[in-house]
């Protein structure tokens, strides 16, 4: 008796073959989003809100595309990590350690970075809205191209830091360290400058310097001249 083979439609086929492909792909290709926090964990694209992560060791992490706003990640060890893209609506990072992360267009709102090391980190066209970095350490941060709307920068390390093309309109750096800093093209519109010593940054030009806000104790690059409408009246 002859045995006739099946026939399956090229449609069947490719989905056989693709279920077979997808078993045989390494388990690191995928993103475990059930995987503990931990160093060199992958959460890409995974929804971590609301957590508590505070103090974790999470280095070189991966966080891309992760929804983690509301978390907290204070005091937590994050160095080399990857949060490009990430959305960090309300979340926490008090003290942690961001040293050379990399959080390229992310997204944030009323989060906080008191007192956080982000030396040598990626912020670059960041959009963070109400975000307090006071006394952090952004020491050779790249926050080129970023909007960083009504932040909080005082009594922050931001010697080296590259803010070109940066729009940061009504941001304070009263008492922060810019020396090195690169302001060329930055829109400055209401931005404090209070007790600040600007006389080593890169870019800065009078027009720049017009629409900001400074004081009695603001130090000035060489060939620039205080505003006439410098302390700038509350609004």
């Amino acid at each position: 008796m002859n045995h006739v083979a099946p026939k399956f439609s090229p449609a069947f086929r490719l989905a056989i073959a693709a279920m077979f492909s997808a078993l045989m792909l390494p388990q690191t290709v995928l993103a475990g989003c059930s995987d503990s926090p931990e160093a060199a964990m992958d959460w890409t694209g995974c929804s971590k809100e609301r957590l508590m992560l505070n103090g974790k060791d999470m280095t070189a992490g991966v966080f891309e595309n992760a929804f983690l706003s509301g978390t907290g990640f204070d005091g937590a060890l994050m160095a080399g990590a990857n949060l490009e893209r990430s959305e960090l609506v309300r979340s926490s990072f008090v003290g942690a350690d961001l040293t050379g992360a990399d959080l390229e267009k992310s997204l944030a709102s009323r989060s906080n970075f008191s007192q956080a090391k982000l030396r040598d980190a990626t912020l670059v066209k960041a959009e963070f809205l109400r975000v307090s970095f006071a006394g952090a350490d952004l020491t050779n941060a790249d926050l080129s191209g970023g909007d960083f709307y009504r932040n909080d920068f005082s009594n922050a390390q931001l010697s080296g830091a590259n803010m070109h093309d940066a729009i940061m309109p009504r941001t304070v750096f009263t008492g922060a360290t810019m020396t090195g800093a690169n302001l060329a093209g930055a829109f400055l519109l209401r931005t404090h400058f209070e007790n600040v010593d600007l006389s080593g940054v890169t870019g800065l030009e009078q027009e720049q310097l017009n629409e900001a806000c400074g004081d009695a104790q603001t130090i000035l690059p060489a060939g620039l001249t205080v505003p006439k409408d410098w302390p700038c009246a509350d609004e």
